[in-house]
């Protein structure tokens, strides 16, 4: 699993459907309406923010990495890596089979 924000649902979703699209994630989840304190070239900033959660394969990981900073506004955009040790197998499985390509 793959956590990054973005600053508008709008971006969110649309880097979000190209990416499902692509066949890099089999589903992502949009929660709008997060509040981001954080420190940013020596202040310290307030935003609000979308978090978006992309379910993957450990192996595509980089590559959806790879296509959040392609199409993210940030200089830096937060994208977090969250290893998964385990779940429902059929679940798993689904995640599995829409992203082989």
């Amino acid at each position: 699993m793959i956590y990054t924000t973005w600053p508008s649902p709008v971006e969110a979703e649309a880097a979000g459907r190209a990416i499902v699209a692509d066949g890099l994630a089999a589903c992502v989840n949009i929660l709008p309406g997060m509040v981001s304190i954080y420190r940013w070239q020596g202040e310290i900033e307030r935003a609000q923010e979308t978090v978006m959660l992309l379910k993957t394969r450990e192996d595509l990981a980089e590559a959806v990495a790879q296509a959040v900073r392609a199409r993210h506004p940030y200089e830096v955009p937060a994208i977090l890596f969250l290893p998964v040790t385990g779940g429902d197998g059929a679940y798993l499985d689904w995640i599995e089979a829409e992203t082989e390509g």
